[in-house]
Protein backbone atom coordinates (compact mmCIF):
# COMPACT_ATOMS: atom_id res chain seq x y z
CA UNK A 1 0.00 0.00 0.00
CA UNK A 2 1.45 3.71 -0.77
CA UNK A 3 0.58 6.30 2.15
CA UNK A 4 -0.67 9.78 0.41
CA UNK A 5 0.70 12.75 2.51
CA UNK A 6 -1.21 15.32 2.16
CA UNK A 7 -0.33 18.73 3.40
CA UNK A 8 -2.96 21.15 4.69
CA UNK A 9 -1.26 24.46 4.79
CA UNK A 10 -3.73 26.25 2.55
CA UNK A 11 -7.25 26.32 1.79
CA UNK A 12 -6.79 25.10 -1.33
CA UNK A 13 -4.67 22.05 -0.33
CA UNK A 14 -7.05 21.32 2.36
CA UNK A 15 -10.55 20.96 0.96
CA UNK A 16 -9.87 18.50 -1.42
CA UNK A 17 -7.88 16.16 0.64
CA UNK A 18 -11.15 16.48 3.28
CA UNK A 19 -12.75 15.37 0.64
CA UNK A 20 -11.08 12.59 0.01
CA UNK A 21 -10.13 11.62 3.00
CA UNK A 22 -13.79 11.17 4.25
CA UNK A 23 -14.54 9.29 0.72
CA UNK A 24 -11.79 6.94 1.61
CA UNK A 25 -13.21 6.44 5.51
CA UNK A 26 -16.40 5.76 3.95
CA UNK A 27 -15.28 2.75 2.12
CA UNK A 28 -13.36 1.48 4.93
CA UNK A 29 -9.89 2.30 4.54
CA UNK A 30 -7.81 4.34 6.93
CA UNK A 31 -6.92 8.19 6.92
CA UNK A 32 -4.19 9.39 9.99
CA UNK A 33 -5.64 13.33 10.99
CA UNK A 34 -4.44 15.73 13.29
CA UNK A 35 -6.54 16.90 16.59
CA UNK A 36 -5.83 19.02 19.43
CA UNK A 37 -3.84 16.05 21.06
CA UNK A 38 -2.27 14.17 19.14
CA UNK A 39 -2.47 12.23 15.53
CA UNK A 40 -5.63 9.78 15.21
CA UNK A 41 -5.53 6.37 12.84
CA UNK A 42 -8.83 6.86 11.93
CA UNK A 43 -11.43 4.18 10.47
CA UNK A 44 -15.44 4.22 10.26
CA UNK A 45 -16.22 3.14 14.00
CA UNK A 46 -19.21 1.42 12.77
CA UNK A 47 -17.63 -0.64 10.18
CA UNK A 48 -16.20 -3.90 11.84
CA UNK A 49 -13.77 -4.95 9.67
CA UNK A 50 -12.58 -1.38 9.77
CA UNK A 51 -11.90 -1.24 12.97
CA UNK A 52 -10.08 -4.41 12.61
CA UNK A 53 -7.67 -3.01 10.20
CA UNK A 54 -7.39 -0.30 12.73
CA UNK A 55 -6.02 -3.14 14.85
CA UNK A 56 -3.90 -4.86 12.10
CA UNK A 57 -1.97 -1.51 11.29
CA UNK A 58 -0.81 -0.37 14.87
CA UNK A 59 -0.10 -4.03 16.00
CA UNK A 60 -2.54 -2.98 18.49
CA UNK A 61 -4.36 -6.09 21.20
CA UNK A 62 -7.71 -6.44 20.31
CA UNK A 63 -8.89 -5.78 23.59
CA UNK A 64 -8.02 -2.31 23.82
CA UNK A 65 -11.14 0.11 23.07
CA UNK A 66 -10.78 2.32 20.04
CA UNK A 67 -12.38 5.92 20.63
CA UNK A 68 -14.81 6.95 18.36
CA UNK A 69 -14.26 10.75 17.32
CA UNK A 70 -17.61 12.69 16.73
CA UNK A 71 -17.99 16.18 15.01
CA UNK A 72 -21.11 17.54 16.86
CA UNK A 73 -23.50 16.61 20.23
CA UNK A 74 -25.80 15.88 18.16
CA UNK A 75 -24.32 12.22 16.68
CA UNK A 76 -23.37 11.07 20.38
CA UNK A 77 -27.07 9.49 20.88
CA UNK A 78 -27.47 6.77 18.26
CA UNK A 79 -23.68 5.42 19.98
CA UNK A 80 -25.10 4.98 23.53
CA UNK A 81 -28.14 3.94 25.94
CA UNK A 82 -28.09 6.80 27.60
CA UNK A 83 -26.17 10.16 28.36
CA UNK A 84 -25.93 10.76 32.43
CA UNK A 85 -26.58 14.10 34.34
CA UNK A 86 -22.90 13.95 34.65
CA UNK A 87 -21.73 13.57 31.19
CA UNK A 88 -24.17 16.47 29.92
CA UNK A 89 -22.73 18.75 32.72
CA UNK A 90 -19.10 17.19 31.26
CA UNK A 91 -19.71 17.96 27.33
CA UNK A 92 -21.57 21.56 28.32
CA UNK A 93 -17.79 22.39 30.14
CA UNK A 94 -14.79 20.63 28.07
CA UNK A 95 -16.49 19.89 24.85
CA UNK A 96 -15.12 20.10 21.80
CA UNK A 97 -12.28 19.17 23.91
CA UNK A 98 -9.58 16.92 25.00
CA UNK A 99 -12.24 14.97 27.04
CA UNK A 100 -13.39 11.23 26.35
CA UNK A 101 -16.56 10.00 27.90
CA UNK A 102 -17.10 6.46 28.66
CA UNK A 103 -21.12 5.49 28.27
CA UNK A 104 -23.08 1.97 27.78
CA UNK A 105 -22.89 1.66 23.97
CA UNK A 106 -25.67 1.42 21.69
CA UNK A 107 -26.52 -1.79 19.54
CA UNK A 108 -25.16 0.29 16.94
CA UNK A 109 -21.72 0.01 17.80
CA UNK A 110 -20.08 -3.16 16.62
CA UNK A 111 -17.95 -5.13 19.41
CA UNK A 112 -15.39 -4.83 17.64
CA UNK A 113 -14.31 -0.97 18.27
CA UNK A 114 -15.14 -1.72 21.55
CA UNK A 115 -12.67 -4.34 22.46
CA UNK A 116 -15.39 -6.47 23.32
CA UNK A 117 -17.38 -4.15 25.73
CA UNK A 118 -20.67 -2.76 26.33
CA UNK A 119 -19.21 0.45 26.80
CA UNK A 120 -18.09 2.75 24.30
CA UNK A 121 -15.15 5.84 24.77
CA UNK A 122 -16.64 9.08 22.83
CA UNK A 123 -15.07 12.43 21.85
CA UNK A 124 -15.35 15.62 20.27
CA UNK A 125 -12.18 17.03 19.11
CA UNK A 126 -11.50 20.72 18.71
CA UNK A 127 -9.62 20.52 15.83
CA UNK A 128 -11.16 22.33 13.10
CA UNK A 129 -9.06 19.64 10.56
CA UNK A 130 -10.68 16.36 12.77
CA UNK A 131 -14.45 18.07 12.56
CA UNK A 132 -14.14 18.55 9.20
CA UNK A 133 -12.70 15.28 8.21
CA UNK A 134 -15.77 13.74 10.48
CA UNK A 135 -18.39 15.73 9.15
CA UNK A 136 -17.50 14.99 5.35
CA UNK A 137 -17.18 11.11 6.30
CA UNK A 138 -20.71 11.31 7.91
CA UNK A 139 -19.84 8.37 10.33
CA UNK A 140 -18.07 8.34 13.63
CA UNK A 141 -14.48 7.92 13.42
CA UNK A 142 -12.40 5.31 15.53
CA UNK A 143 -9.53 7.00 15.84
CA UNK A 144 -6.50 5.46 18.26
CA UNK A 145 -3.15 7.41 18.27
CA UNK A 146 -2.06 7.27 14.87
CA UNK A 147 1.63 5.24 15.23
CA UNK A 148 2.44 1.18 16.31
CA UNK A 149 1.30 0.19 19.65
CA UNK A 150 3.65 0.73 22.43
CA UNK A 151 5.43 3.54 20.69
CA UNK A 152 5.74 7.42 21.43
CA UNK A 153 2.17 8.76 20.43
CA UNK A 154 2.73 10.94 17.39
CA UNK A 155 2.50 14.84 17.58
CA UNK A 156 3.26 15.47 13.79
CA UNK A 157 2.92 13.89 10.58
CA UNK A 158 6.49 13.14 10.30
CA UNK A 159 5.81 10.76 13.16
CA UNK A 160 3.18 8.82 12.05
CA UNK A 161 4.63 8.70 8.64
CA UNK A 162 7.49 7.03 10.69
CA UNK A 163 5.54 4.01 11.69
CA UNK A 164 2.91 3.72 9.68
CA UNK A 165 3.84 4.62 5.66
CA UNK A 166 2.30 1.56 4.01
CA UNK A 167 -0.13 0.47 6.87
CA UNK A 168 -2.37 3.41 6.08
CA UNK A 169 -3.96 5.26 3.13
CA UNK A 170 -3.86 8.08 4.04
CA UNK A 171 -2.18 11.31 6.02
CA UNK A 172 -3.63 14.90 6.63
CA UNK A 173 -0.60 16.83 7.34
CA UNK A 174 -1.59 19.83 9.28
CA UNK A 175 1.73 20.50 10.86
CA UNK A 176 2.75 20.02 14.54
CA UNK A 177 -0.69 19.25 17.18
CA UNK A 178 -1.05 21.75 19.91
CA UNK A 179 -1.43 19.97 23.09
CA UNK A 180 0.85 16.92 22.65
CA UNK A 181 -1.17 14.52 25.17
CA UNK A 182 -4.23 12.12 24.41
CA UNK A 183 -7.27 12.99 25.83
CA UNK A 184 -8.79 12.36 29.53
CA UNK A 185 -11.09 9.44 29.51
CA UNK A 186 -13.81 9.85 32.50
CA UNK A 187 -16.36 6.58 32.67
CA UNK A 188 -19.72 8.40 33.63
CA UNK A 189 -21.38 4.89 33.68
CA UNK A 190 -21.12 4.57 37.49
CA UNK A 191 -22.25 6.41 40.38
CA UNK A 192 -19.03 8.34 40.92
CA UNK A 193 -17.69 9.59 37.99
CA UNK A 194 -13.91 8.09 37.29
CA UNK A 195 -10.68 8.75 35.23
CA UNK A 196 -9.54 6.31 33.51
CA UNK A 197 -6.61 8.35 31.77
CA UNK A 198 -4.72 11.23 32.94
CA UNK A 199 -5.26 14.53 30.03
CA UNK A 200 -5.29 17.78 29.59
CA UNK A 201 -8.42 18.26 31.99
CA UNK A 202 -7.46 17.48 35.19
CA UNK A 203 -9.24 15.59 38.46
CA UNK A 204 -9.89 18.93 39.99
CA UNK A 205 -11.38 20.64 36.79
CA UNK A 206 -13.85 17.45 36.32
CA UNK A 207 -14.49 18.53 40.11
CA UNK A 208 -15.31 22.01 40.24
CA UNK A 209 -17.54 20.80 37.34
CA UNK A 210 -19.46 17.93 39.12
CA UNK A 211 -18.40 18.25 42.97
CA UNK A 212 -17.29 14.82 42.81
CA UNK A 213 -14.57 11.80 41.08
CA UNK A 214 -11.69 10.69 41.53
CA UNK A 215 -8.98 8.55 39.54
CA UNK A 216 -9.77 4.92 38.87
CA UNK A 217 -7.83 2.61 41.09
CA UNK A 218 -7.04 0.42 38.56
CA UNK A 219 -4.36 3.26 36.96
CA UNK A 220 -2.82 3.85 40.38
CA UNK A 221 -0.01 1.22 40.05
CA UNK A 222 1.34 -1.07 38.07
CA UNK A 223 -1.67 -2.69 35.87
CA UNK A 224 -2.68 -6.51 36.38
CA UNK A 225 -2.05 -8.76 33.78
CA UNK A 226 -5.50 -10.08 33.96
CA UNK A 227 -7.46 -6.33 33.74
CA UNK A 228 -9.58 -5.64 30.99
CA UNK A 229 -9.44 -2.66 29.88
CA UNK A 230 -12.52 -0.13 30.02
CA UNK A 231 -10.15 2.55 28.17
CA UNK A 232 -7.08 2.83 26.12
CA UNK A 233 -3.72 3.05 27.70
CA UNK A 234 -5.32 1.04 31.16
CA UNK A 235 -3.06 -2.46 30.39
CA UNK A 236 -0.30 -2.41 28.35
CA UNK A 237 3.12 -0.84 27.78
CA UNK A 238 2.83 2.69 25.87
CA UNK A 239 4.65 5.54 24.21
CA UNK A 240 7.89 3.79 25.07
CA UNK A 241 11.42 4.88 23.27
CA UNK A 242 13.82 1.83 22.35
CA UNK A 243 15.95 2.72 24.77
CA UNK A 244 15.52 1.51 28.39
CA UNK A 245 13.77 4.32 30.29
CA UNK A 246 14.29 5.16 33.70
CA UNK A 247 12.81 7.97 35.93
CA UNK A 248 14.37 9.51 39.26
CA UNK A 249 12.09 11.20 41.66
CA UNK A 250 13.08 13.10 45.00
CA UNK A 251 14.48 16.36 45.94
CA UNK A 252 15.44 18.28 42.89
CA UNK A 253 19.18 18.37 44.01
CA UNK A 254 19.44 14.47 44.75
CA UNK A 255 17.84 13.77 41.35
CA UNK A 256 20.11 16.05 39.74
CA UNK A 257 23.07 14.07 41.34
CA UNK A 258 21.63 10.36 40.70
CA UNK A 259 21.13 11.58 37.25
CA UNK A 260 24.26 12.64 36.59
CA UNK A 261 25.86 9.73 38.03
CA UNK A 262 23.99 6.96 36.43
CA UNK A 263 24.49 8.24 33.24
CA UNK A 264 28.15 8.98 33.54
CA UNK A 265 28.44 5.47 34.87
CA UNK A 266 26.78 4.07 31.22
CA UNK A 267 28.60 6.64 29.02
CA UNK A 268 31.70 5.02 30.56
CA UNK A 269 30.62 1.43 29.52
CA UNK A 270 30.19 2.73 26.39
CA UNK A 271 26.60 2.67 25.80
CA UNK A 272 24.90 5.85 24.11
CA UNK A 273 22.80 7.80 26.78
CA UNK A 274 20.40 10.24 27.21
CA UNK A 275 19.24 12.62 29.89
CA UNK A 276 15.51 14.12 30.02
CA UNK A 277 15.21 17.36 31.90
CA UNK A 278 13.27 20.91 31.95
CA UNK A 279 14.67 23.85 31.08
CA UNK A 280 16.31 24.69 34.41
CA UNK A 281 18.48 22.12 35.03
CA UNK A 282 20.25 21.78 31.88
CA UNK A 283 23.15 22.98 32.90
CA UNK A 284 23.46 20.53 35.50
CA UNK A 285 23.85 17.45 33.35
CA UNK A 286 26.35 16.68 30.10
CA UNK A 287 25.22 18.90 27.85
CA UNK A 288 25.81 16.20 24.74
CA UNK A 289 23.20 13.52 26.64
CA UNK A 290 20.54 15.82 27.32
CA UNK A 291 17.31 16.99 26.03
CA UNK A 292 15.33 19.77 27.16
CA UNK A 293 11.43 18.67 27.53
CA UNK A 294 10.22 22.44 28.82
CA UNK A 295 9.97 24.33 31.60
CA UNK A 296 8.47 23.25 34.64
CA UNK A 297 7.42 27.14 35.23
CA UNK A 298 4.89 26.25 32.19
CA UNK A 299 4.20 22.65 32.10
CA UNK A 300 2.11 22.51 29.40
CA UNK A 301 5.86 22.86 27.08
CA UNK A 302 6.82 19.71 28.52
CA UNK A 303 3.44 18.07 27.85
CA UNK A 304 3.87 19.15 23.70
CA UNK A 305 7.31 18.14 24.06
CA UNK A 306 7.43 14.83 25.63
CA UNK A 307 6.92 12.49 22.32
CA UNK A 308 8.99 14.34 20.44
CA UNK A 309 11.72 13.84 23.08
CA UNK A 310 11.06 10.26 23.33
CA UNK A 311 11.03 9.81 19.50
CA UNK A 312 14.45 11.99 19.08
CA UNK A 313 16.05 9.51 21.69
CA UNK A 314 14.98 6.40 19.26
CA UNK A 315 16.63 8.31 15.86
CA UNK A 316 19.45 8.99 17.64
CA UNK A 317 20.12 5.23 18.94
CA UNK A 318 20.19 6.21 22.58
CA UNK A 319 20.60 2.61 24.64
CA UNK A 320 20.13 4.28 28.08
CA UNK A 321 17.61 7.51 28.99
CA UNK A 322 17.00 8.55 32.68
CA UNK A 323 14.25 11.25 32.83
CA UNK A 324 13.27 13.94 36.18
CA UNK A 325 9.80 13.47 37.04
CA UNK A 326 7.45 16.02 36.29
CA UNK A 327 4.58 15.29 38.78
CA UNK A 328 3.83 18.95 39.89
CA UNK A 329 0.91 21.35 38.67
CA UNK A 330 -2.59 20.79 37.06
CA UNK A 331 -1.02 18.29 33.94
CA UNK A 332 1.82 16.68 36.23
CA UNK A 333 -0.63 13.30 36.84
CA UNK A 334 -1.04 13.14 32.77
CA UNK A 335 2.74 13.78 32.00
CA UNK A 336 3.53 10.82 34.90
CA UNK A 337 1.07 8.59 33.55
CA UNK A 338 2.81 8.67 30.25
CA UNK A 339 6.28 8.52 31.34
CA UNK A 340 5.80 5.46 33.83
CA UNK A 341 4.25 3.88 31.28
CA UNK A 342 6.86 4.47 28.91
CA UNK A 343 9.50 3.56 31.40
CA UNK A 344 7.81 -0.04 31.75
CA UNK A 345 7.59 1.42 35.85
CA UNK A 346 11.18 1.80 36.12
CA UNK A 347 11.30 4.39 38.79
CA UNK A 348 13.93 5.11 40.73
CA UNK A 349 13.70 7.11 44.08
CA UNK A 350 17.02 9.63 44.07
CA UNK A 351 19.72 7.42 46.38
CA UNK A 352 17.74 4.35 46.61
CA UNK A 353 17.28 1.44 45.12
CA UNK A 354 14.32 0.76 41.52
CA UNK A 355 11.06 1.26 43.06
CA UNK A 356 8.92 -0.85 40.03
CA UNK A 357 5.04 0.00 41.25
CA UNK A 358 3.23 -2.32 42.58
Amino acid sequence: MKTEICPMTTKEERRPAILRAAKLLREGKLVAFPTETVYGLGGNGLDPQASSRIYAAKGRPSDNPLILHISDRSELSPLVKRIPEAAVRLMDAFWPGPLTLIFEKSERVPDESTGGLNTVAVRFPSHPVAQELIREAGVPVAAPSANLSGHPSPTTAEHVAEDLSGRVDMILDAGPVEIGLESTIIDVTGETPLILRPGYISLEQMREVLGQGDFDPAILGKPDPNLRPKAPGMKYRHYAPKAELTIVEGDTEAVVKAIAALAGEKKALGFRVGILCPEESRGRYDASLVKTVGTRADEKTIAHNLYRCLREFDEEEAEYVFSEAFSDGPLGAAIMNRLVKAAGYRVLPAGGEDENLS
